[in-house]
């Protein structure tokens, strides 16, 4: 009787698991360990090397979490190996698990000398040796006792993020440290077995390749003897040949493999356990690169390069010559390989203009391919920033998450803001993890969408998130399906290999896909740990205060400019931005130390500013109280109370607000505006003053706090699944609601109860004829699973609404037509979201908050929108006290805005006016801006000196309404030439702006500038 495939099959995998595998290590020779417990953070190598060791026996403890252990490892090769047809190694099992490198223990095997050898971590546990019998052994082994923190569950909380709440024990035993003699036969022929294997299990059932493949591997197993595997393993080896030698078809599909280690800058570890899972990990690939010609791998992410340049010298030295051979390929261009939906846009210039700029110092090279495979969806600002700084194509992967709407293409242009395109791949592989096993080359296959134009995917091999890279077990799987029957072809390869073929394809006939890639999965990290993102916020807005004043002194004034500081200060809130950190969805230690970080960066720029805003001013003097005026530093790109955006000067005081009771309720009036509050806190009046209108629809509120039920069904800091909005929670019963004097104005003071929480909010009007209801809102937050919510009802009907991004806007439908649009029932917006009718519009900014949902609603008068944002979440892993304790949120909503004045309040909720220290005269210490301006749809976006150390000023605006826009910028001091620019402040002379600017006279106050719509531009103005 015949046996069947399954039984066939089964038959392989027994012979693998229990005969093959086993047989590879044809003998191990046990070496000797002693150990030293590092008492705190890790050591370098010359200190471990100087302290004492103590034996430690195979099966010993080691380890408590997050601690690091050197063992010092002695002993020699065997002196009669190694013999014909092997290989000696070293072997190490340091207690190792069965789950994915990168998230257990991990080791760093270094020479007597202080060389960095190799990474050590399962499935890639061993080091090459010497190969003469008798050959010493001496090596230093530096363990880190990295918690299992992948535990296959994404909703468990976890105490081993946290320091405090660890256990006390040793979480590991050292197992093996053994010289194994590798029978190299009995490896080849495994390899061939897991090729042929994997193959035969993706063919279709009635394939006439995968019977013959099963006849095959039925012949190799007849033909290995279970008593002598190794002598065996030819015979077995030549039953399989004739079935791997067999071609692949014409119309094969073709995969670029390209070595990779997709290494989280922080996640489910800190900082500094990345800097050294960086080291193991181009050490694995060094020494697999010492192996096998052909591998390359690509490497992101400037700031990993730059720890390896401080924390291991001589491996980066081992990288650099590597890079120019061209065999280690910098992708990316990034500081770090950030978020981009949270990111502001000046900070997103700075990710390229930052990582570019190192690898163009230190390595020499300008890479040409963005590197993005698990940001949390994609901006529409990303495709002009990348190709400005240089970026003409981009490798993305996330876009298969989508829970609703499969992403229709794999290889296209994307079309961003500005109209400003990259060429983009997104591996059909779904993983920028790949092993190159059957499955995953049957899957890139399968699911290439765009096979009409192109025959070509990327795939990213290598074990990643955690670390690790490339294996030879994986270029192993490369070898056997170059030109294999029934697979697509493998080629290892280069990102810039695989882009030039995939566009030859295509021929420009690529499909194109506008604006955001928004994915719809991750929607929680919009808000998840809010201390992270306020910090992020106010970060990004002090660098640009910093930056402006800085440079307005250096030359108004001759003060030093502080470019290393503040480069440094850049790079340090860039690494925060990292696409684990500034979403939220990383430990408890690595967002302690991005508030941590946060509150240095604060400290360090105010005192900068005060530094510069001093210079300008002068000081204060010693007039008496009643002599002095009031002055302010305005760093905002709009004018505000008389003083010019830049400036410095004196206030217009508007008349203050009003607070009066109102029978039940209170009425706040200004000279715009009049809002009710009624004794619930809640809004249920706002008349604009100069339409008539009144914007709360009747029935409906304002000002409202909701809870929800927020329980995802995986991925708990990373989302918000839909379903939240079935269990919910109006926050309507007010402990006190009054009138408060408390410095600012007038208030009508709010405070409520709930759970084990409180909120105490206060309600102002802004001062004359600003129509803008101010709510401040304090949060002592106690909640778990629970999400918090602040919404407003607006009599406002709209189809779309419009989100800040970076450097412009996005219009969203707040409808649900398509599925398309229903998925995008939470949104990220920057510091404001504005709806409006042709003629009216109402603007909500904020200073901390990204997530947002815009709707449609009807009411008893019709149809109007309902705008809330999300404040808070209380998501338990992989922090389980994630968001909990005190938080402070401002939000504007301004009646009667249009677009622009949104983008203006946005501006001053963030940049708030500067007290300076008073003159002892009036009109004493005014200071004109630097640059300004005269068109407010351009907005000045920084205003700094040049990175390359001299005193030209740089300047970067952008069109900020989506129109065709001319402008004059004004220049306030002395230069000779205005040149375009592109982000690397590089000149850009085929610009078309570029030959006006060439015929500007010397020393000319205005600059003439003509933008497209949501176009970033950059000059260089030569002092």
């Amino acid at each position: 009787m015949h046996p069947t495939t399954e039984s066939t099959l089964a038959r392989v995998d027994r012979s693998i698991r229990d005969l093959v595998a086993p047989a590879v290590h044809r003998a191990r020779h046990p070496l000797s360990a002693e150990s030293w417990s590092v008492p705190g953070e890790p050591v370098p190598f010359v200190r471990a090397r100087a302290e004492e060791y103590q034996p430690h026996p195979i099966g010993a403890p080691w380890g408590r979490a997050w601690s690091t252990v050197w063992f010092h490892v002695t002993g020699h090769v065997p002196m009669d190996w190694p013999e014909a047809g092997t290989r000696a190694e070293l072997v190490v099992d340091l207690g190792f698990n069965e789950q994915m490198p990168g998230f257990q223990a991990e080791g760093a095997v270094w020479s007597p000398d202080g060389r960095l050898l190799k990474g050590i971590s399962p499935r890639n546990a061993w080091l090459p040796l010497p190969q003469e019998g008798g050959s010493e052994v001496d090596l230093y082994l530096e363990a880190a006792a990295n918690p299992d923190a992948y535990q296959g569950s994404w909703t468990t909380p976890t105490v081993m993020g946290d320091l405090a709440t660890i256990p006390d024990h040793e979480l590991y035993r050292l197992r093996a440290l053994d010289v194994a003699l590798v029978d190299l036969e009995v490896e080849e022929l495994l390899a061939d077995l897991k090729a042929l294997r994997g193959l035969a299990e993706v063919l279709a059932a009635d394939s006439p390749r995968r019977a013959q493949l099963v006849e095959a591997l039925a012949a190799a197993c007849d033909a290995l003897d279970p008593r002598d595997v190794s002598g065996s393993a030819g015979r077995a080896r030549e039953a399989l040949a004739p079935a791997l030698a067999a071609p692949a078809s014409a119309s094969a599909h073709r995969i670029h493999a390209v070595g990779h280690a997709h290494i989280d800058s922080a996640w489910l570890w800190p900082t500094r356990e990345t800097a050294r899972k960086v080291a193991r990990t181009v050490a694995n690939v060094l020494a697999l690169m010492d192996t096998d010609a052909d591998v390359t791998f690509a490497f992101s992410s400037a700031q990993h390069y730059a720890w390896l340049q401080e924390s291991a010298p001589e491996l980066f030295e081992r990288v650099a010559a590597r890079v120019r051979e061209g065999r280690i390929v910098p992708v990316g261009g990034m500081w770090v390989e950030s978020d981009t939906n949270l990111v502001g846009g000046e900070a997103l210039v700075r990710q390229f203009v930052e990582g570019t700029r190192y690898f163009r110092e230190q390595l020499g090279v300008l890479p040409t391919v963005a590197w993005l495979p698990d940001s949390f969806g994609y901006t529409a600002a990303l495709p002009q920033i990348a190709r400005l700084a240089g970026f003409s194509e981009l490798f993305a992967q996330k876009m298969c998450w989508n829970d609703t709407n499969p992403f229709p293409h794999h290889s296209f242009w994307w079309e961003g803001l500005d109209g400003s395109r990259l060429f983009t791949h997104c591996t059909p592989m779904d993983t920028y993890n790949a092993r190159l096993v059957a499955s995953q080359l049957d899957r890139a296959s399968r699911q290439f969408a765009d096979k009409a134009g192109s025959n070509t995917s990327l795939a990213a091999f290598g074990f990643g998130d955690g670390g690790g890279g490339p294996t030879r077990e994986m270029v192993a799987q490369a070898r056997r399906t170059a030109d294999l029957d029934g697979s697509p072809r493998v080629e290892l390869s280069t990102p810039q290999r695989f882009f030039a073929t995939a566009r030859a394809e295509y021929a420009d006939r690529a499909p194109t896909w506008v604006g955001e890639m928004y994915l719809e999965f991750h929607r929680g990290t919009y808000t998840s740990q809010a201390r992270t993102k306020q910090g992020n916020r106010r970060s990004e807005h002090l660098l640009r205060e910093a930056e402006l004043w800085a440079t307005t002194a250096a030359v108004r004034a001759g003060a030093p400019y502080p470019r290393e500081a503040l480069r440094r200060i850049w790079r340090l809130v860039l690494l925060q931005q990292f696409h684990d950190v500034l979403p939220g969805s990383s430990i408890a230690w690595v967002h302690r130390e991005a508030e941590a970080s946060y509150a240095a960066v604060a400290a360090e720029l105010g005192g900068i500013v005060a530094a510069a805003v001093g210079a300008l001013a002068g000081p204060g003097g010693d007039a008496a109280p009643a002599t002095r005026q009031r002055r302010v530093a305005n760093a905002s790109p709009y004018p505000r109370l008389g003083v010019p955006a830049g400036g410095i000067g004196t206030p217009v005081e508007p008349a203050p607000a009003l607070v009066e009771p109102d029978g039940t309720g209170w009425l706040l009036r200004n000279e715009s505006l009049q809002v009710r509050v009624d004794a619930r806190g809640l809004v249920t009046s706002a008349i604009h003053r100069e339409s008539g209108r009144e914007v709360v629809p009747p029935g409906e509120v304002g000002n409202l706090l909701q809870t929800f039920r927020d329980i995802p069904n995986d991925f708990e800091a990373w989302n918000l699944d839909e379903h939240y909005q079935r269990v919910g929670h109006d926050l309507v019963d007010a402990v006190v609601v009054g009138a408060d004097h408390d410095g600012r104005g007038a208030a009508v003071r709010v405070e409520r109860s709930f759970g084990a929480s409180r909120v105490v909010q206060h309600l102002r009007l802004a001062a004359g004829d600003d129509p803008t209801l101010h709510v401040e809102t304090r949060v002592e937050w106690r909640e778990r699973h629970t999400l918090l919510k602040l919404g407003f009802a607006l009599d406002v009907q709209t189809t779309d609404a419009a989100a800040e991004t970076q450097f412009g806007y996005l219009r969203r439908p707040t409808h649900a037509n398509t599925s398309w649009d229903a998925a995008r029932f939470e949104v990220p917006a920057h510091r404001w979201v504005h709806v409006g009718e042709p003629d009216f519009g109402v603007a909500v900014t904020n200073d901390a908050t990204y997530g947002h949902d815009i709707t449609r609603m009807r009411h008893a008068g019709g149809v109007g929108t309902r705008v809330r944002l999300s404040l808070l979440r209380a998501p338990m892993y992989p922090d389980p006290d994630a968001d909990l304790g005190d938080h402070t949120f401002h939000v504007a909503v301004t009646f009667g805005a249009d677009l622009l004045r949104a983008g203006a309040q946005g501006w001053a909720l963030n940049l708030p006016l500067r007290e300076v220290d008073a003159a002892p005269a009036p009109g004493a210490g005014e200071v004109a801006p630097l640059v300004s301006s005269d068109n407010p749809c351009v907005v000045i976006s920084a205003v700094k000196l040049a990175d390359d150390g001299g005193p030209d000023v740089i300047v970067r605006v952008y069109e900020a309404l989506g129109t065709r826009a001319r402008a004059l910028l004004q220049v306030g001091f002395p230069y000779r030439t205005a040149t375009v620019t592109d982000l690397l402040e590089d000149p850009m002379p085929d610009h078309p702006g570029a030959a006006a600017l060439a015929g500007l006279a010397t020393g000319a106050g205005e600059v003439p500038l003509t933008l497209r719509p949501f176009e970033i531009l950059t000059l260089r103005l030569t002092r």
